[in-house]
């Protein structure tokens, strides 16, 4: 059996649930910190006295720290143990919130988003980490279908709390609301990674870089910026393609976000599943891509009505979703002292993705429109497909 494929075993053992479900809320944090402030644009831009698009820079600004800082705390925690990096990272993240909440002028809120932003890439890579060490490979599609749940959460409950929560109490004291799930995650992750636990001890030996930058370890990064501009083309611009299309109100897009946020939830945990019990987790990965590919044609080209068009984004994020955790299962199989620097340079790449995805769709939105979307996110679901199976063959 390949790296890359996993046969279901009897006998089992239960999962690390108080782990996962700890891990899960520092996601939820991590990416709560910088996804929802999305409904403050406005507000913030009033408080700082500056123009709303400033504000929405910060988004490019915390992914770049982002993606920076997730590269370099993978390497340490290979080196020191995952469990300071980890316990570390989100008390400091509570910190920066804290910090951004109490601010007076933007060039602050621009220095504390971008630190929270660093704060919470060295989170994300290196959780995965820990949760794959943590279980046999038959089970770390599951496991970490449930770690990428609580990012996939931020969209359909953060969003909607951040909303009514910072009806009453702004955009400042919501940010010490996400500053406090941070802290709790913190101190659940300081209580469920043990001592003596791989996660905890330190390495006996330097890691080998080379071993941990392999050409599948490398191929499958670049795979994976695909993946995220193909989601982040979606995952980005889906509220103002249907205002755009279907003339809606805020108001009125709330369900169909919350549909498109249902999608991805399912996709991410349907996904684990299918990754722990189908043998060969990039021929998934590759198929779910591809479908994805056609959905986008179909989400961005036709667009008859209102409900057509949510149930294609439903179906479109589904199927992205649901590749997700064997990718992740895959990009995982590594030795466990370059595991931590293989995932923290997945968040990396995963943040040029969203870079990409942004830049991509603006220049798109202003050379042809939304119906440039569709051949765009279905190219570049065939790369990613086609990526995988390279991929799959050197594994094999």
């Amino acid at each position: 059996m390949t790296a890359s494929s996993a046969a279901p075993t009897k006998g089992q053992a239960a999962l690390p649930w108080a782990l996962i479900a700890a891990a899960c809320l520092g996601s939820f944090a991590a990416s709560s910190s910088g996804t929802t402030r999305a409904p403050f644009l406005l507000s913030m831009s009033d408080d700082l006295g500056i123009s709303m698009p400033l504000v929405a820079n910060l988004v490019t600004l915390t992914a770049t720290a982002w993606g920076t800082v997730s590269a370099l705390a993978g390497y340490l925690s290979d080196r020191v143990g995952r469990r300071p990096v980890l316990v570390g990272a989100l008390f400091a993240l509570a910190l920066t919130l804290a910090a951004q909440a109490a601010a007076g002028s933007f060039g602050w809120v621009a220095l504390w988003a971008a630190m929270g932003g660093g704060c919470a890439g060295a989170f994300t890579g290196v959780v995965f980490a820990e949760v794959s060490g943590r279980v046999p490979d038959s089970q770390r599609g599951r496991a970490l279908g449930w770690v990428m749940s609580g990012q996939s959460l931020t969209l359909l409950v953060g969003m909607p709390m951040a909303a009514a929560v910072g009806a009453f109490v702004g955009w400042r004291g919501w940010l010490l609301c996400v500053g406090g799930f941070a802290l709790l995650a913190s101190l659940c992750l300081f209580a469920t990674v043990g001592r003596g636990t791989a996660g905890h001890m330190r390495a006996a030996a330097r890691p080998p870089l080379r071993r941990a930058l392999s050409r599948r370890v490398l191929g499958l990064l670049g795979t994976g910026v695909a993946e995220r501009i193909c989601y982040g083309l979606a995952a980005v611009y889906f509220a103002t393609f249907l205002e755009s299309t279907y003339h809606l109100s805020l108001i009125e897009i709330a369900l169909p976000l919350a549909v498109f946020a249902i999608g991805n939830v399912a996709g991410t945990i349907l996904g684990g599943q299918l990754a722990d019990r189908l043998r060969d987790r990039l021929l998934t990965f590759a198929v779910a891509m591809a479908l994805s590919g056609v959905a986008a044609l179909a989400l961005f080209l036709w667009h008859p009505r209102l409900e057509v068009s949510v149930a294609l984004g439903f179906v479109y994020v589904l199927l992205n979703a649901l590749g997700r955790p064997s990718y992740m299962a895959s990009l995982a199989a590594v030795p466990d002292d370059v595991r931590g620097t293989v995932l923290g340079l997945n968040g990396t790449s995963a943040s040029v993705g969203w870079i990409g995805a942004a830049a991509l769709g603006a220049t798109m939105i202003g050379w042809v429109g939304f119906e440039g979307f569709g051949p765009l996110a279905a190219l570049l679901a065939l790369a990613a497909a086609a990526g995988a199976l390279w991929n799959r063959r050197r594994a094999s």
